[in-house]
């Protein structure tokens, strides 16, 4: 075991003690990586335990200390860590080659294993994020519709794309009333991309259908996660669903749903869960086996816009390492021992997890709660009905016990992102389903008596 330590009745994950292999790796890193990570999701003060091994759901600290994980590379790594399946499928492929400046077969059959599984994909352009997958579809919807304005909704992650970044964290003082602002996320966001950028309410149907209506004749494309865990980690409901798809279809703007994270969430991705009909989906993460990918995919009309082989195609898209061999071998293993059964379990576990931790809070009386689907779910310190950003956007003074929790769940051995946000693995059982819900009530319980909230007047 580490030195990793937490002392519950602080607020802070500053009072984490850390005298170890991990501090010394996280000082060097810093004098050559800006912010000492290459990801600020991976950050948390004093530092993170810097990984040295994985295997199964657990993964091992630079101090030997074997935590359970549940952040999977955020949502990732479905199978875990080492899959014996995915590690064959790259000795395989790498005996062979890393890259080449040629096609190969397997980008063919990665593609075809997306369509079995989502009959409306029937064709699949490879690149290497979930960021990209996102930016190539609307590039797409530009060029097939003729419009410059995107539309996506209050709060909603998508990656780095700077008309994505939009909204990405306003609050009350600025997210606006009647309509939700365009505002930045970072400095340096061009003008025009606010200008361009129309942000919708998740979850309301009325006014999502009036804003859409607003700007139809300019609008090319919306961009949906259905269960988006910033926007609390919530389902889009069916008549809001229904709603958005019909103004859509009026106005001639076309559906671009965000798969990067929820294709994991049945056989056919939350399309089929949820009945979605998306003209153009990105995905990404699961379909990789643990390697860098993203994919835009859609019906073959519209995915035309990519075609290349008649001069200079619509769109252009491409990437040194697109389709690279060694991640369309891992995404062939991973995707093939994600069945049905699989993922079924794998909900099953989500449900188990979600009701176990949501009767123990609401027996305490706490106010917290977990929301999420299938293997997904987000721990929230407030005990109010949640179905939008707003609805469980946290004030400033509780961040501090958001991070808490992170930190003694960390000390209990369990991993989840900064955000208290998770995802379960096919190698976790329901051994290990109670034991990360009995840590989380613990945790929060802990860090409740030692600092005690309540709900603020502006989320009454």
């Amino acid at each position: 075991m580490s030195s990793w330590q937490i002392n519950p009745g602080r607020a802070a994950p500053s009072e984490i003690v850390a005298t170890s292999p991990s501090a010394a790796a996280f000082e060097r890193a810093r004098r050559v990586i800006p912010g000492g990570s290459m990801r600020q999701a991976t950050y948390f003060p004093p530092h993170p335990p810097y990984a040295a091994s994985g295997e199964g759901c657990r993964v091992t600290d630079l101090e030997g200390r074997t935590v359970l994980d549940c952040a999977n590379n955020f949502f990732s790594l479905i199978h875990g860590h080492a899959f014996p399946p995915v590690l064959a499928a790259l000795t395989d492929a790498m005996a062979r080659g890393t890259a080449f400046g040629l096609p190969t077969p397997l980008e063919t059959e990665l593609a075809e294993m997306i369509r079995s599984r989502a009959p409306r994909l029937e064709q699949v352009r490879f690149c290497n994020s979930g960021t990209e997958a996102v930016m190539f579809a609307v590039k797409a919807a530009r060029a097939l519709t003729g419009r410059d304005k995107v539309a996506k909704f209050e709060g909603a992650y998508h990656g780095a794309y700077d008309h994505m970044e939009v909204s990405l964290d306003s609050d009350p003082s600025n997210w606006g009333e009647a309509a939700p602002n365009a505002v930045p996320y970072v400095r340096g966001t061009p003008r025009a991309v606010l200008n361009d950028t129309v942000i919708l309410p998740f979850n309301d149907a009325e006014r999502c259908a009036a804003i859409i209506a607003a700007h139809g004749k300019d609008l090319a494309c919306v961009v949906l996660d259905a269960l988006a865990s910033r926007l609390g980690m919530v389902r889009a409901e069916p008549d809001f669903l229904a709603a958005l798809q019909g103004a859509c279809r009026r106005h001639g703007v076309l559906l671009i749903l965000d798969e990067v994270i929820t294709f994991r969430l049945s056989h056919g991705g939350v399309q089929e869960a949820f009945s979605i009909e998306p003209d153009l989906t990105s995905l990404a993460k699961v379909i990789g086996g643990g390697l860098p990918v993203g994919a835009v995919a859609g019906k073959a009309e519209l995915m035309a816009v990519f075609d290349h082989t008649k001069g200079k195609p619509a769109v252009a898209q491409g990437g040194t390492f697109a389709a690279n061999p060694l991640t369309m071998a891992a995404g062939i293993a991973a995707l093939r021992a994600l069945d049905r059964a699989a993922i079924e379990r794998l909900n099953r576990l989500g449900d188990r997890l979600r009701t176990r931790v949501n009767e123990a809070l609401r027996g305490d009386g706490l106010p917290a709660q977990v929301t999420g689907w299938g293997s997904l779910f987000r721990l929230h310190l407030t005990a109010r009905p949640i179905r939008d950003y707003r609805s469980c956007w946290l004030p400033p003074e509780r961040k501090p016990l958001l991070a808490a929790v992170h930190g003694a769940m960390l000390a209990r051995g369990v991993l989840m992102t900064p955000n208290c946000s998770a995802a379960l693995s096919t190698p976790m059982g329901e051994a290990e389903i109670d034991t990360i819900a009995a840590h989380l009530v613990d945790a929060v319980q802990t860090i409740h008596r030692k600092n005690p909230w309540s709900e603020s007047k502006q989320e009454a």
